[in-house]
């Protein structure tokens, strides 16, 4: 009881002298005039203002399509539709080019960290077109899927831990055994006019952006059409959510950022048109991310840092046994075994920010993340 109550104050003591001056940075990768550019990855502060391009043409990438950023690695991978067809790893202060992460990929587009821990990347190509799978640290592990999606564009997971991708060219979604990826049919095939992004909602209904008609749909957990929930977009792609659940899209026609309440009313232009040409992906991230050195030890022990899936970075989280999870007032709401997980699942927590605290020998360390259910 010592120990957790020692811990306990040590989280509000960091919490209370960063939780309020924390901000939020939004990285938008902006694909420009497509194959001929220009290219960037463009940095806002929480407000919607322009802080400038943390990479541009010039720093090796080629008509952008997603953003990772591997906070244990101090590094943020972008995917490249261009010629080379790679991954591309940057810097994630600077933007400076630090090498490949894979190449050789049929015009790779989405990434996404998956419930295993592994990176899965789609592909554009309408011959090379499996869904891929890697190593946080580029190892090549497999192609997932059992059949390819031509013009890969959306992907997510169910709630059971099947995997769902769109395909631009041929409007359909189509659904994997999340662990097999043995394919299981066309979920959606109809309806739709070139779907980009696509996700779950905590009911199970599966909300697709369809960029050519500028809707963004509603489809029910069995893949029927449901209603429209945003009309009166250009080209909408790329998206992601605050921690309160207001929910930001890409609106390509116009180059703007659109910004949602979790009911998907409209609540103003986040970033107004004139800074990009055709934002495609958007990623919402602490503007520094927390690690805190407590006796000087300062390490990730997961990623990402906004999320309700964490992938255990075992470099670090192998030298404890578990990580208490605290809110903000320093209540203990959670413990999590390590050596039982190699992916968290915090979707059972409530949104909203929180630090895991870990304690060996006399030295302790801890980490922010923030937990949206979206």
């Amino acid at each position: 009881m010592k120990n957790l109550t020692s811990l306990a104050l040590i989280c509000f003591v960091l919490i209370s002298g960063f939780s309020s001056a924390q901000p939020l940075a939004v990285y938008v990768s902006d694909a420009g005039n497509f194959n001929i550019g220009p290219w960037q990855i463009a940095k806002f502060d929480q407000n919607g203002t322009f802080e400038g391009a943390l990479m541009n043409t010039d720093d090796d990438i080629v008509w952008p399509q997603d953003i990772i950023f591997l906070e244990n690695d101090g590094a943020v991978l972008i995917s490249n539709l261009g010629p080379a067809g790679n991954i591309s790893k940057h810097d994630w202060a600077s933007g400076d080019f630090i090498g490949d992460f894979a190449d050789g990929l049929g015009g790779p587009t989405r990434m996404k960290i998956g419930p295993d821990g592994l990176l899965y990347v789609l592909q554009w190509s309408n011959t090379v077109n499996k869904v891929l799978r890697y190593d946080l640290d580029g190892t090549f592990v497999d192609e997932f899927t059992s059949v390819g999606v031509p013009q890969s564009i959306g992907i997510d997971w169910d709630a059971a831990g099947d995997l769902y991708v769109s395909s631009y060219g041929t409007s359909i979604v189509r659904k994997f055994n999340g662990t097999t990826g043995i394919d299981e049919g066309l979920f959606i095939n109809s309806d739709l006019n070139g779907p980009t992004n696509i996700f779950f909602e905590a009911s199970g209904n599966l909300i697709v952006f369809d960029y050519n008609t500028g809707i963004i749909k509603r489809f029910d957990a069995v893949g029927n059409y449901v209603e429209d929930v945003i009309t009166g977009l250009l080209g909408p792609e790329g998206f992601a959510f605050f921690p309160n659940g207001d929910i930001l899209i890409g609106n390509g026609g116009d180059g703007s950022i659109k910004r949602y309440d979790s009911s998907y009313n409209f609540l103003g232009n986040f970033v107004e048109p004139g800074i990009l040409l055709t934002p495609n992906a958007i990623v919402i991230r602490d503007d520094v991310p927390l690690s805190v050195p407590v006796n000087e030890l300062n390490a990730f022990f997961v990623t990402p840092t906004i999320g309700s899936y964490f992938t255990f970075n075992t470099k670090v989280t192998d030298a404890y046994e578990k990580l208490g999870v605290y809110d903000t007032i320093g209540k203990l709401v959670e413990t999590v075994k390590i050596a039982e997980n190699s992916v968290w699942d915090a979707s059972r927590l409530s949104e909203g920010s929180y630090f895991l605290v870990a304690i060996k020998d006399g030295k302790k360390a801890s980490q922010k993340i923030i937990i949206t259910n979206k």
